[in-house]
């Protein structure tokens, strides 16, 4: 009997141990592309983004004489030639568009090894256009994964407006519903977004799906309360995936940037 107690015992800190070492499999999900994968759209600049290790790719859409950047940090599956679809949205808006490839992700190199490497490509990415926006307006977009991370950056920078779209209150949270054996002190992406929401000054505009089953919706009511300053819309009908494609989505946001 104690021999078997104790072969399970192995076993299962081998499996916490696998899961510890390897959760990226977990929560990342990167669809890389060929470097010959045609990106191009009228007026939209392809940029290079030298980070420690690794080059991330982004795609950069410039209007001739715009009112402002929405810098958007996107979701945690797929990659630019999935997310830089909704141009016509900031296009009418006069606003350019700033995105970036994760590690691994679209045509970016090297892979993602930890919670502050990534808020480090995000820095180095902001950091690399900001200078071109100085006296302009600057908005903080994150979509889904990308919430934790526009929310640390709209901490430090305080930008004029900060929109998080499908938000999680943290991973930690995320993790217990879908994943409800995983031993919440294995993971190594805690991912706060309620204690950087809780440092921004500005205006936060959090808008999510009530139908959404993945990031349930009472995630961004929470995260609203912490706020200092928030609005939350909430999208009927809308899940998390389809949540782009509902009309209420794309005035709330074109709406929000006419006001800045």
């Amino acid at each position: 009997m104690a021999t078997v107690i104790g072969i399970t015992a192995l076993a299962l800190l081998g499996l916490l141990g696998l899961v510890y070492l390897r959760q990226e499999k977990l929560i990342f999900f990167p669809e890389p592309l060929p470097a010959d994968f045609p990106l191009a759209i009228p007026d939209v600049e392809q940029v290079l983004i030298r980070v420690d290790g690794a080059t991330l790719l982004a795609l950069h859409l410039k209007l001739p004489r715009p009112k402002g950047v929405v810098f958007f940090l996107h979701g945690n599956a797929g990659n630019l030639a999935d997310w830089f679809v909704d141009t016509p949205l900031y296009r009418s808006a006069n606003f350019d568009l700033f995105m970036i490839d994760y590690r691994g992700y679209g045509k970016s190199s090297g892979r993602i090894e930890s919670e502050a490497q990534l808020h480090s490509d995000v820095a180095v990415a902001w950091e690399q256009i900001a200078g071109r926006y100085r006296d302009l307006r600057k908005v903080i977009y994150g979509r889904s994964l990308g919430t934790a991370l526009a929310a640390r950056l709209a901490a430090r920078i305080q930008p004029d407006l900060t929109i998080l779209v499908s938000a999680y209150w943290s991973v930690a949270e995320l993790a217990r519903l879908l994943y409800p054996l995983l031993p919440v002190f294995l993971l190594r992406y805690p991912l706060m977004t309620f204690q950087d929401v809780g440092r921004i000054a500005g205006r936060v505009l959090l808008i999510h799906g009530d139908h959404d089953r993945l990031i349930p919706f009472d995630h961004s009511v929470r995260l609203r309360a912490v706020a200092r300053d928030a609005e939350l819309v909430r999208i009927a009908g809308a899940a998390h995936g389809d949540l782009q494609d509902f009309e209420r989505y794309q005035q709330t946001v074109a709406e929000a940037l006419a006001r800045l």
